[in-house]
């Protein structure tokens, strides 16, 4: 049994008490990443204080110059706490960010969660509550009665739930086999020597594009209106990307729960320095890249996965090594076509096998197999996770290929 983790979200206009409840603890937040700082200094910058240095430090003055419900104090601690410890992360790694600081009101809260007749209950002091009625989508979601509700957040625009629930996790001896994930700019390449399936992502890009175009129309010389427009559009090619990826990732999760198989994704970290400018490339083909959502669509099939119990393999880069290039069926090192060659656009050519085979199902077929190889291994199997290789007589005929139009997905 494992502890899945899920929020969600509605939206959310926040009356005069309850925003006032938000503005102190913002207020509360701001002083305790303060406080923490001053600990740094004292101590060289070179360590962050633990939660219960920072509890200790700080209790005592926020209890005084804040009259609120006493555990909002200690939410305010915590949520401090795990800003400066990513603050403290983001400089091992080499960055220099600026001082935490949080400018729009906001509430989180992990005490006395109560939800009653399909309403939140949100303590404003003690033996006081502010009902916040929950939509039907919401109701519906929370009558589960396996979930619990952990937390709560409050935003000026919404309200956000995370819950939990135990899941019978799909255990090693359980799996049929591996799915490969192949993430590109136009497709998403999903399968195995079975069956492999192209989501088309080319509407992802077209909405890119759309919203480049309009940010560079603008003529407006004054900054601060210009960077609120742009980030209005920047919101909405976000949401309509996000809502896109939710669908495709849905039915890949379905799909491998349905199956019994682990999901596996190569990794490429890391692949946006190939992007970046001065590396010879034009602008427009740089933002084209830069807005791939390769880490959005991850992110997505990973929660959607330990929701319903299905195994994730993330490949290192050592083990992902050539799976664009070597020949699935031989392991011949694959040739690219001669350039201006458009009658084998992304494919490549296999001496050995004497075939052209697309690029991105050579991508899958080899990531797919790679991922059953790592566990096999943790079987004490090594010898068994041969389903893309030459001379296995159950996968020598040609994988089922599937194409999707991901803009056409039902809604579910």
């Amino acid at each position: 049994m494992l502890t899945a983790r899920k929020s969600i979200k509605q939206s959310f206009r926040p009356g005069a008490q309850v925003l006032s409840l938000m503005e102190t603890f913002r207020q509360m937040t701001n002083d305790c990443i303060r406080i923490g700082i001053e600990i740094e200094k004292e101590r060289g910058g070179k360590q962050t204080p633990s939660m219960k240095e920072l509890s200790l430090r700080s209790y005592g003055e926020l209890r005084t110059r804040y009259r609120c419900y006493s555990k909002y104090t200690l939410c305010a601690i915590s949520k401090a706490a795990g800003m400066l410890a990513s603050r403290r992360k983001s400089m091992k790694r080499g960055f220099h960010p600026r001082t935490p600081y949080i400018s729009k009101p906001f509430l989180v809260s992990c005490y006395d969660l109560r939800i009653e007749h399909g309403n939140l209950m949100v303590r404003l002091d003690a033996g006081k509550f502010e009902t916040i009625p929950l939509n039907p989508h919401t109701r519906s979601f929370l009558s589960d009665s396996a979930l619990k509700v952990r937390a709560f957040t409050l935003s000026e625009e919404s309200i956000s739930l995370s819950v939990s629930k135990e899941v019978i996790a799909i255990g090693e001896e359980g799996l049929t086999g591996t799915v490969g994930v192949d993430r590109n700019l136009r497709n998403l390449t999903v399968g195995n020597a079975q069956a492999v399936t192209y989501y088309d992502m080319t509407k992802a890009v077209s909405i890119g594009d759309n919203t480049r175009g309009i940010i560079r129309s603008f003529t407006r010389s004054d900054a601060r209106v210009r960077s609120k427009i742009i980030s209005k559009y920047g919101k909405r090619k976000s949401d309509r990307t996000r809502q896109l990826l939710n669908l495709i990732s849905k039915r890949v999760v379905r799909e491998a729960k349905a199956k019994r198989q682990a999901i596996v994704f190569e990794e490429i970290t890391g692949i946006g320095k190939l992007y970046k400018r001065g590396n010879g490339q034009g602008a427009s083909f740089r933002g084209r890249m830069n807005s791939w959502p390769y880490h959005e669509i991850k992110r997505q099939i990973e929660y959607k996965a330990a929701w319903e119990g299905v195994p994730i393999i993330t490949l290192t880069r050592g083990e992902t090594r050539g799976t664009t290039m070597d020949c699935p069926r031989c392991g011949e090192r694959l040739q690219v076509p001669i350039r201006g060659n458009n009658q084998h656009n992304r494919q490549l050519w296999c001496r050995t096998c004497g075939r052209w085979t697309d690029r991105d199902l050579v991508a899958v077929l080899n990531i797919s197999r790679r991922g059953r190889l790592r566990f096999d291994r943790s079987l004490g199997r090594e010898g068994e996770a041969r389903e893309a290789v030459k001379g296995n007589a159950e996968h020598d005929g040609e994988p089922l290929i599937l194409r999707v139009d991901a803009s056409k997905l039902g809604r579910e």
